[in-house]
């Protein structure tokens, strides 16, 4: 690897504007060489010469600027491409194999009375660039390591499948139970990678655009991370990301580019299917996708390999000395080239090379046959395989290569490079007969007249299957596979959480904080200390885990090249290639992947990592809800914290920083158990068990979600009789009423649960009403559990019939029940329909503002003196008391004037 200063250059490119000309005799030679250069031999050949000056000037390490862009030629010239150690001849029998199954199980997946379809264009398009990965590259884990992480484009399952297929990992059976996962179970295969749904087969979930590249980036940066705290050894390791072009669109593919080039990440390797087509156009029509790209990477600090020609163009360009050739495919935009997918080899002639005589004469001894097969370099195992090794050969940046290739590849006319190729999924038997033509394989007519085309095997015994198989020896196994090696953690005992327990005292202190006490001695544990990745998007100091800065340190694999400014303090900013914390900058996409690739670390390099994601709460599940889709599917763990929540919480930020609605969102994930805590020894049963589940024996693969909030309250000492239960399934009493006539039941969660106390204390002094205070932990985690028990109890009427933990807990409960929460009504109104009695839900809907809390509430009409009112109706509503008295209370407490309001608590503000 390269040294740290040639990985991570201060100035790039920078050109040296106010240097004085120490030898202007000298200067003037240089000039006038080029001057004569242009003037006898032409620009084209000054401009080589240029070039290849700066490349020499690279060389010596002498700073010149970048070039954003080249020749819309192959980067690797034909003179430097490596010797190609495969058999060429069995591997195009391999791949034609492969194409046609890939090809034939999305067309029966289309046939009458199934119709689930599938893609056919972007693998056909693609298949070389996989296949030479698959017999040179990709290294699998027999070994026992880790092997590569290979982000296989989405849209190419079915290619994936179909070498499977002929590997026997896959059966006939399998392929025809393709997007029919429940219908055909066990035997259905997931449209797309879907490591929840193939948790043997798929690693990283890639088909929600964009999440692919910025996965792959990060998942690089972890191999980097555990490689260099200790934690594996993944130095073998190689990322391999597949994305398209059209995918390049989405901010999150392009987003991260700079961190990669930061950090020096060559151990990972973008493969840009340039197929120049979206899903149903041209991505850049009147433009050029590649050089577009190629200026982007670039100027990221990336390493960039085109390959845009294959083999049959190199005696062209070899002619071509005055560059008219390459100034022609500089010029002609991609619109043009998909039109040249599609024509014969006479309008080829025609239109490309015809209108200079120069051009016309290089191809007057071709035929338009072999006009009409000069092809994409992404189609060449030579030219692929040299852009690989390239790619595995450089150090110091990550590489990306832009491959060049024709969507709808041999699967003919009807498909090549149309427009609506994407959607194209049924062969007719017209292009199933020229597509076995053109693969030359020996499926008779009748095979594909009558009913459903035939999958193709050639045996397990052929020259091509063997071939495979010892491919795959050599590098270490097969793949796509998932393996789960991690041996459960053993996991601390009460001691780690006592402080917590004891609670805060007389002392005030957030949920936030509450949470970090608890993470801070889990950390020193010494059997899973180490494994725990903080990870925080600019944001430690606001959490108050600043305090973690001095003994975990900060990750960078630079180390700390400067003296911080907060050297001479305790909790000053420490940097380290060894540190713990992950400080991903203000970037919650950023550390979202951070977050997935260390929660998979377990099954990825078989050694377990404890992330804690925490970020402002409103910046989670509604900004990255798709990242946590991702998370869920690939089956990450981990504890993932809202910092801020709540409505009324956060009120200096006002609008966009107000969360009411985060539970929500976590309620809609499967794999997401979420809590909402109100006091410290409730986070640390929740941390607790959260550890048992994701970490212990029979590990489950979920992710924890608790939002805390900035709120400073006092937090009392666990009680002797805690229902540990009741905290763990999302409800238990904290305070029975003492005194009254009537009674009641106040359910809150989180930072209500003080608000809900003082308005028990109200009620009981000022209106004779004896309520008990109940905290909601997870109002979600109650709804959870009552469908399920509904499901069983629906599909079992002949069982006796089960009750919902909500239900039997409210059972005995008297009087009417008012839910409160700073969230909006819709999350506590999730268990209404199991409560038993009457209900009624307070909450924050609508926008957040700035204002005090008190005023926040008030408006809200969450406070204590609004739970009160709530109360009061409830017990209107059953006759208890006079309806006379809420006009009372309304008027006692001026509940419709946010002015009357004490301010409430202050300070915990960002």
């Amino acid at each position: 690897m390269a040294s740290g200063s040639d990985r991570n250059p201060i100035i790039i490119g920078g050109l040296p504007s106010q240097v004085p000309d120490f030898d202007p005799e000298e200067t003037q030679e240089w000039l006038d060489s080029l001057d004569a250069a242009v003037d006898e031999r032409g620009r084209e050949r000054a401009r080589y010469l240029m070039l290849r000056l700066i490349e020499r000037a690279r060389e010596k390490r002498v700073a010149v600027p970048e070039m954003r862009s080249t020749d819309y030629v192959n980067t690797i010239a034909t003179k430097d491409e490596p010797f190609f150690p495969g058999n060429e001849e069995i591997e195009r029998k391999v791949l034609n194999a492969t194409r046609w199954n890939a090809a034939v199980m999305v067309s029966r997946a289309q046939r009458p009375g199934i119709g689930v379809g599938g893609h056919i264009a972007t693998f056909a398009s693609s298949a070389s660039l996989y296949d030479v990965g698959f017999n040179h590259f990709f290294r699998g884990k027999d070994d026992g390591k880790g092997g590569d992480q290979i982000f296989f484009q989405g849209h190419a399952s079915p290619g994936v499948y179909a070498r499977a297929y002929l590997l026997d990992r896959l059966t006939a059976t399998q392929l025809d139970a393709f997007r029919q996962e429940k219908s055909k179970a066990p035997n259905g295969l997931s449209s797309y990678p879907h490591p929840r749904l193939m948790p043997d087969f798929w690693e990283f979930p890639t088909v929600s655009m964009g999440l692919g590249p910025l996965g792959a980036i990060y998942q690089a940066r972890m191999n980097r991370y555990m490689q260099a705290r200790g934690i594996a050894d993944t130095s073998d390791s190689h990322v391999w990301a597949y994305l398209g072009d059209g995918e390049m669109d989405e901010p999150e593919s392009l987003g991260q580019l700079s961190i990669a080039a930061r950090e020096g990440l060559d151990n990972l390797t973008f493969v840009v299917n340039c197929n120049l087509q979206r899903l149903d156009g041209p991505v850049r029509g009147n433009g050029k996708i590649m050089q577009e790209l190629e200026s982007q990477f670039r100027g990221a600090g990336w390493n960039v390999i085109k390959l845009v020609w294959d083999r049959s163009w190199d005696p062209l360009l070899a002619q071509d000395r005055d560059g008219i050739l390459v100034n022609k495919l500089n010029s002609t935009p991609d619109g043009q080239f998909q039109t040249y997918a599609t024509e014969t080899g006479a309008y080829i002639r025609q239109h490309f090379f015809g209108d200079d005589q120069r051009l016309r004469a290089m191809v007057e001894n071709m035929t338009d046959d072999q006009i009409l097969h000069l092809g994409r370099g992404g189609h060449d195992h030579k030219k692929i395989y040299a852009a690989y090794a390239a790619a595995k050969a450089h150090k110091g940046q990550p590489t990306v290569i832009l491959a060049q290739t024709v969507k709808g590849w041999t699967l003919g006319p009807n498909f090549e490079g149309r427009n609506a190729t994407h959607q194209m999924k049924k062969l007719t038997v017209d292009d199933l007969k020229g597509f076995r033509d053109r693969l030359h394989l020996p499926i008779p007519d009748k095979d594909l007249e009558d009913g459903l085309p035939p999958y193709y095997h050639p045996g397990p015994k052929s020259e091509e299957i063997q071939y495979m198989h010892d491919r795959r020896s050599a590098l270490g196994g097969y793949v796509p596979t998932r393996v789960v090696r991690a041996k459960p953690l053993q996991l601390p005992d009460d001691k780690a959480y006592a402080t917590a327990k004891k609670g805060s005292g007389q002392q005030k202190i957030a949920t936030t904080m509450a949470f970090v006490r608890v993470l801070k001695d889990l950390m020193r544990d010494k059997e899973i200390g180490k494994r725990f990745v903080p990870i925080a998007p600019d944001e430690y100091r606001t959490f108050g885990m600043d305090a973690f800065f001095p003994s975990a340190k900060i990750y960078n694999p630079l180390g700390q090249q400067y003296e911080s400014v907060d050297r001479e303090l305790l909790l000053a900013y420490k940097e380290s290639p060894t540190g713990q914390m992950l400080h991903d900058g203000i970037t919650e996409a950023g550390c979202t992947a951070s977050l997935i690739a260390a929660g998979s670390a377990y099954a990825t390099h078989g050694e377990p990592l404890i992330p804690v994601y925490v970020f402002y709460s409103m910046f989670g599940f509604q900004r990255t809800g798709d990242q946590f889709w991702q998370m869920a599917d690939q089956l990450a763990r981990g504890f993932v914290l809202g910092a801020t929540a709540g409505r009324t919480t956060l009120t200096g930020e006002g609008l966009q920083h107000a969360d009411g609605h985060s539970q929500l969102l976590a309620s809609t994930n499967p794999a997401c158990v979420s809590y909402d805590p109100a006091y410290g020894y409730e986070i640390a049963h929740i941390v607790k068990d959260g550890l048992r589940r994701m970490y212990g024996e029979n590990s489950e693969d979920i992710f924890y979600y608790l939002t805390v909030y900035n709120e400073p309250i006092q937090h009392p000492a666990e009680p002797a009789d805690a229902d540990v239960e009741g905290i763990l399934k999302g409800l238990h009493r904290v305070a029975a009423g003492e005194k009254g006539g009537h009674a009641a039941q106040i359910l809150a969660s989180g930072v209500a649960v003080p608000w809900a106390i003082e308005a028990q204390q109200i009620l009981a002094d000022e209106w004779n009403v004896k309520a008990d205070v109940w905290s909601a932990t997870s109002w979600n985690e109650l709804r959870r559990e009552a469908v399920e028990i509904e499901e069983h109890n629906l599909l079992h009427p002949e069982e006796e019939q089960r009750v919902p933990y909500v239900t039997q807990k409210l059972q005995g409960a008297e009087g009417p029940k008012v839910a409160v929460s700073d969230w909006m009504r819709s999350v506590p109104d999730q268990i209404a329909r199991w409560v038993p009695g009457t209900y009624q839900s307070l909450g924050a809907d609508g926008f957040g503002f700035a204002d005090t809390r008190g005023a926040a509430r008030r408006f809200f009409h969450i406070d204590a003196q609004s739970i009160v009112l709530g109360v009061l109706t409830e017990l209107a509503r059953e006759g208890k008391i006079d309806r006379s008295l809420l006009k009372q209370a309304i008027d006692r407490y001026q509940l419709l004037d946010v002015t009357a309001a004490e301010a409430g608590e202050a300070g915990g503000d960002a």
